[in-house]
């Protein structure tokens, strides 16, 4: 687990997927995390607590991805740090080109405080969207919780690390509990660099 950065404690608690398969001219898929989370504490993301990196295997296929969790304090609206990570992707090469689909880096807000966005029945119906419907579909508005947080061994198992008791605001199950509700051939994957 990498050391706290950052100043200050203020603001509310968010929790920031970080994952990266491409290698760019910003360095490898490790160097691009390293990078992003920098560029995280230079846009006033006040960085708690950052997990292990992960190797991946890339659904459904290409290079392994490079996954990791931080812990941060914000003193922007959900929206507003949408919009800030966002723009640090883009500056680190970032196209959204196809769903799903390889990239230099990935940067997903996760969570924010115990919000449910843009309200409970918006939450869950993407949260229970088919597979193959979530592949090809894209929300218009933020959703939070990450609507496939519970599902994913590369998003439980980083979190594990740093946030093992936090609750999901919609179902109260905690990360440590998500994660062991995991198929454990699917944890087995995700492996510390």
């Amino acid at each position: 687990m990498l050391q706290p950065s950052g100043a200050g404690n203020k603001g509310k608690s968010a929790i920031i997927g970080l994952g990266s398969n491409l290698a760019s001219d910003q360095g490898s898929p490790q160097e691009i995390l390293l990078r992003a989370l920098a560029a995280l504490a230079n846009n006033s993301i006040s960085i708690q607590a950052v997990s292990r990196f992960y190797t991946t295997p890339c659904f459904p296929k290409g290079a392994d991805y490079v996954n990791a969790v931080a812990l941060t304090q914000v003193g922007q609206t959900a929206t507003d740090l949408l919009s800030r990570l966002h723009a640090i992707e883009e500056s680190m090469g970032r196209q959204r080109v196809v769903r799903w689909g390889q990239r230099t880096l990935d940067l997903d807000l996760l969570a924010y405080g115990d919000e449910v966005a843009p309200d409970l029945a918006g939450y869950l119906q993407w949260r229970d969207l088919p597979l193959e419907a979530q592949s090809s579909a894209a929300p218009d508005q933020l959703i939070l919780p990450h609507p496939r947080l519970q599902d994913r061994a590369f998003v439980l198992v980083p979190m594990a690390d740093i946030v093992p008791d936090w609750r999901h605001p919609v179902t109260g199950h905690s990360t440590t509990r998500m994660l062991n509700d995991l198929d454990a051939n699917d944890v087995a994957q995700i492996l510390p660099l």
